[in-house]
């Protein structure tokens, strides 16, 4: 029974990138965890995955936040230079 249960640090490395995206099953979580006692190497990447996830996710909402657009100036220099590299 708990043969199905065991796997790889490869598979679980997927299983925990899913898993931070909701799209692990509850038996795949099961094997991930019972994986993660036995692992300590997994258990560092889960944390270090989990850490670079959060940062990402706090940097795409500042970029959200931010409008990014060029202001009247610099998009009457643009379309200068791209009138004058046209001729």
């Amino acid at each position: 029974m708990f043969r199905n249960l065991k796997i790889t640090c490869d598979q679980a490395t997927t299983i925990c990138d899913k898993n931070q995206y909701s799209e692990a099953s509850i038996k795949d979580k099961i094997r991930l965890y019972i994986h993660l006692i036995l692992c300590r190497i997994c258990v560092k990447y889960t944390k270090q995955n989990t850490t670079l996830s959060n940062l990402y996710k706090g940097h795409a909402q500042y970029c959200k936040d931010v409008k990014h657009c060029l202001s009247a100036k610099d998009r009457e220099d643009l379309k200068a230079s791209l009138e004058k590299n046209k001729e």
